[in-house]
């Protein structure tokens, strides 16, 4: 459906729970490119909605019938010939993987099927029926909701497990041994794949809650990690800002230079699919590899629930006094510009922030282990007073 407001803007208007469950239903523009609005649109569209004094209604069928409400016909048509088209296709067939993919009820199940078919991957599915309750599951595709997908691979002997959210925007992969593979990982081996063995050039863009292993692999190719705020329009803005290569968020969502610029695990999918039959190592071996060259960096995270009243003495201690716990690794610099985030001499990390939805402070620490990751976390849940 198309909305046309002032200025001759056209917005695509989606309703979607995106990975949370159905009734967390809400809106998402989508601008012409096919992508997500930028801080520029959004910010207009804010101002349009203060000048409303009041909204009209009408009959769904109504607006059908008088072509408010439109339907594309074949809409995935161009949108899957495009992907295609940047794909190394000899390549895909001639490693022949095969692939078990789990949309999670959700809107990619057409479109990556249609692709890897294409591609002549053996590809058996699991979870493809429409379902605006998801099958009672949460739709998002992580370590724990992966679980019976990471035992089908492993039982099934498949070389991949793909899973999508309910709205196709975030990627989840299991490899072959039933590892999960988080969307830090698929972010770092794209990149390197992409820039390495595909020869692009370009820098790279994450938000504040992000792996800093991209900073690392960016600065030996002689490139630059650019790090913004979260919310996927600032990725976007940013990756046109500098043609970046690829661009992407701890949470699962990226894009990919040469397609839309916003989140699409539909094409995102599709490379990982090409980057495995062409290097032909396994996830888990490439990152290894990774590792092995850039360090070891593991992110981990929790949120904090607390009372509603709870806030503003947090939001004091944090943000208006600029409060931090006693770390026992030695400070490099402190940003507010989205949250509390502490930089740490040996390029580790933690960062607070409150959720947009939920009274919920989220909490990302990223180390060399896990334990020193975990103990940042625990810091601050110490000194915050929140259990």
């Amino acid at each position: 459906m198309h909305t046309v407001l002032k200025e001759n803007l056209y917005y695509g208007i989606e309703i979607t729970a995106s990975h949370n469950p159905s009734n967390y239903n809400g809106i998402k523009l989508i601008i012409e490119e096919g992508r997500d609005a930028d801080i520029e649109t959004t910010n207009k569209l804010e101002k349009y909605i203060d000048e409303i004094d009041y909204v009209e209604s009408m009959d769904f069928d109504e607006a059908v019938k008088k072509k408010i409400i439109t339907y594309l016909k074949n809409p995935f048509n161009n949108f899957i010939d495009d992907i295609l088209g940047q794909l190394d296709l000899e390549k895909i067939k001639q490693r022949g993987l095969r692939v078990l993919f789990d949309p999670m009820h959700g809107s990619g199940a057409y479109p990556l099927t249609a692709i890897l078919y294409s591609a002549r991957l053996t590809v058996d599915t699991q979870n493809t029926s429409k379902d605006a309750y998801f099958g009672g599951m949460m739709p998002a595709p992580t370590k724990k909701t992966l679980e019976i997908l990471a035992e089908n691979v492993v039982n099934g002997k498949y070389d991949l497990g793909i899973a999508l959210d309910g709205d196709g925007d975030r990627l989840g992969i299991i490899d072959s041994n039933g590892k999960y593979i988080d969307a830090n990982e698929i972010l770092c081996m794209l990149y390197y794949y992409l820039v390495k063995y595909k020869g692009w050039k370009g820098p790279v863009v994450r938000n504040i809650a992000t792996t800093h292993m991209l900073d690392k692999i960016a600065e030996s190719f002689g490139e630059k990690c650019y790090e913004v705020p979260v919310g996927f329009k600032h990725i976007s803005s940013k990756i046109d800002e500098v043609d970046a290569v690829l661009g992407g968020e701890s949470s699962g969502g990226l894009t990919v230079r040469g397609h839309i610029h916003g989140k699409d695990s539909v094409y995102a999918s599709s490379l990982f699919v090409e980057m495995i039959s062409v290097i032909d190592k396994t996830p888990t071996e490439l990152m290894e590899e990774l590792r092995e060259t850039y360090d070891n960096y593991v992110m981990v995270e929790e949120n904090l629930r607390f009372k509603i009243e709870e806030k503003d003495r947090i939001k004091d201690i944090l943000f208006n006094k600029k409060e931090l716990p006693e770390f026992s690794t030695k400070i490099k610099r402190v940003s507010y510009e989205d949250g509390c985030k502490v930089y740490f001499e040996d390029d580790s990390f933690v960062i607070c922030r409150f959720s947009g939805t939920e009274p919920l402070l989220r909490i990302f620490a990223e180390n060399n282990t896990k334990e020193k990751a975990f103990k940042y976390i625990e810091d601050f849940k110490n000194f915050l007073n929140i259990k």
